[in-house]
């Protein structure tokens, strides 16, 4: 199973963990999320808007989702042992409702992790080691079929993004200049979807692209995309060739051997 794991993640730039965490603490983090909305579960006339943002969510529920054994023991497998930080709370939650109006966040992107030191812009960057993230974290709370507007993924596109980044060097750049790039990079990708029920969690390369899509379902999607966090920062060039899963592919996408 390790080895299976590792070889899809290299080949497609993530893998599910299906029941990842148990389906009654999905259930007490859902309604925690509700809580926060001010919307009625049962009356969908109170679903104002496409996209609700909330965060700041580290009550018990959603520290137990993000510390289950299973997850742990996946990401010592991609990132490496003693290399990753616990988290206690998931960050922000794009929670997306059956809605006429478009959302205005459902282009294909990479996620940033960090700002660069005096620059003042609210586009967050990236570099080719992946500064400040170790893994992409997609974690269902609700059950998400194709109808219920799943993120949309590009397979294998985490191999078509180091050769992007790698020209701005340490520094990095800002997902805003690099985006088109990112796109045409990855278009010729076939899609997935992250669909699954509540407890799945997808682990994703931080490279992988990926997108919202409008939500013209019946129910709504309630899912969190937080970020690994690296305890030491990604290398590229191991004297012993200890890579993690994660540097492989970019060394990979660089067309280099491990």
């Amino acid at each position: 199973m390790d080895d299976t794991m590792v070889e899809d993640f290299l080949r497609d730039g993530f893998v599910k963990i299906e029941g990842a965490f148990p389906p009654r603490v999905a259930e007490d983090c859902a309604r925690l999320l509700w809580r926060e909305t001010g919307y009625d579960p049962e009356d969908s006339a109170t679903w104002k808007d496409p996209v609700v943002w909330v965060g700041g969510m580290a009550q018990g529920p959603f520290a137990a989702a993000a510390n289950s054994h299973v997850l742990h023991e996946a990401f010592d497998l991609l990132v490496g042992e003693g290399r990753w930080m616990p988290r206690y709370s998931l960050g922000s939650f794009p929670l997306r409702f059956p809605h006429d109006d478009e959302p205005d966040d459902a282009g294909w992107h990479i996620e940033g992790s960090y700002l660069p030191e005096g620059v003042e812009t609210r586009w967050s960057y990236t570099n080719l080691r992946s500064r400040d993230r170790a893994l992409l974290m997609l974690f269902l709370f609700s059950e998400v079929t194709e109808q219920d507007a799943p993120t949309r993924i590009r397979v294998g596109s985490h191999l078509d993004i180091p050769p992007v980044l790698e020209p701005y060097g340490e520094e990095g750049v800002s997902m805003l200049k690099i985006a088109p790039q990112v796109v045409e990079a990855s278009a010729h990708r076939p899609l997935a979807y992250a669909t699954g029920r509540p407890g799945d969690v997808y682990l994703c390369h931080p490279f992988l692209v990926h997108a919202a899509q409008p939500h013209h379902g019946s129910r709504p999607r309630f899912m969190a995309q937080p970020p690994l966090m690296p305890a030491v920062p990604y290398e590229l060039q191991r004297p012993d060739g200890d890579y993690s899963a994660v540097e492989f592919a970019i060394r990979r996408g660089l067309g280099q051997e491990a």
